[in-house]
C-alpha cells in the first residue's frame, strides 16, 4: 500500500537524488490538448526545501512542460526504482518557470552543473508526495549519461540554440505560448 508524506523527508530525498533519471507530467486545460510526459536526467534536479524542487530544464524539441506550468502550473514528477527494492515516488504540484532574464534564475543555476542549452528553471511547490510498490517497473543497469544533448547544443553555439528556440520553443504543439524570448 502506497504511503502519503508531508514533506520532502531524508527517505524520499535520498531516493529521488539516486535516481538517474524521472519523468514530468503536464497537461493543458484544454481536454483535446496533449498531455505530455518527458524524461529528464544529466543531473538536473535539486531538492530546495521540504516542500520545494526545482530542475534545469534544457534545449529540447518541444516546450510542452514549459507551455502548459505558464498556462495552468500543473505538473507532477515520478521517480521509479530500476534497481534495488521496488519504488516509486512521485511529487505533484504547481510549477513556475523561471526563464534566464528573471532575477531569481542565476541564484538557481548556481545549484546546478553548467549545461550550455539550459533555457529554463522549473521551480515546484509539492502539494502531494506519494510512494507506490513499484513491482511491475523493471530492473534495468544503468550505464552513464548520453553525451548527445551537450555535443548537440555546444555545436549550435549561441547564436544557432537562440535560431532553435526561436523555430521550435516559442510555443507548444497545442499552441500554448512557450518560452518568453528565445536568447541563446
Amino acid at each position: 500500500m502506497g504511503k502519503i508524506y508531508s514533506t520532502i523527508d531524508d527517505t524520499v530525498r535520498k531516493f529521488i537524488e539516486a535516481q538517474p533519471v524521472f519523468f514530468v507530467g503536464s497537461a493543458p486545460l484544454d481536454p483535446g490538448g496533449h498531455v505530455n510526459v518527458s524524461p529528464k536526467g544529466l543531473d538536473t534536479l535539486r531538492v530546495l526545501g521540504p516542500l520545494t524542487i526545482a530542475y534545469l530544464d534544457l534545449t529540447g524539441s518541444g516546450i510542452e512542460t514549459v507551455s502548459h506550468i505558464k498556462e495552468n502550473g500543473r505538473i507532477v514528477l515520478m521517480f521509479c526504482a530500476f534497481q534495488g527494492a521496488p519504488k516509486i515516488f512521485r511529487l505533484y504540484g504547481q510549477g513556475r518557470v523561471i526563464e534566464p532574464e528573471h532575477p531569481e534564475f542565476s541564484g538557481l543555476a548556481a545549484r546546478f552543473p553548467e549545461h550550455e542549452g539550459a533555457r529554463a528553471i522549473i521551480l515546484i511547490e509539492a502539494s502531494r508526495i506519494s510512494d507506490s510498490c513499484g513491482y511491475a517497473v523493471p530492473l534495468l543497469q544503468y550505464e552513464g549519461e548520453r553525451s548527445q544533448l551537450s555535443a548537440w547544443t555546444h555545436k549550435l553555439g549561441r547564436d544557432g540554440l537562440k535560431t532553435y528556440r526561436q523555430e521550435k520553443n516559442r510555443e507548444s504543439i497545442d499552441r500554448l505560448q512557450g518560452l518568453e524570448k528565445t536568447a541563446g
